[in-house]
């Protein structure tokens, strides 16, 4: 028996690393790290509930758990979105 080759990810968006300060999300050939300190939503967020991200419409991130939604612009480019999360 032979193993075949996979096929390409469709997903477009996976959770690569998490460490003790953020996470790295790959999408779209791209990977991008959130830390903690900017997305705080996330800090006290179960593992399996990150790892439950969604790409819709090609740019628009969403975990459905946690009811977090954020735009791809606002990772490529921060400074056009100067307003954080207190």
């Amino acid at each position: 028996m032979t193993s075949k080759v996979l096929g390409k990810n469709i997903s477009g968006v996976e959770v690569t690393n998490i460490s003790k300060h953020g996470f790295w999300l790959f999408v779209k050939d791209k990977e991008y790290f959130l830390s903690y300190r900017e997305y705080p939503w996330f800090k006290n967020a179960k593992l399996n509930d990150i790892l439950d991200v969604k790409l819709l419409h090609r740019s628009h991130l969403y975990w459905p758990k946690l009811d977090i939604d954020l735009e791809l612009s606002a990772l490529e480019e921060p400074g056009r979105y100067p307003l954080t999360y207190k």
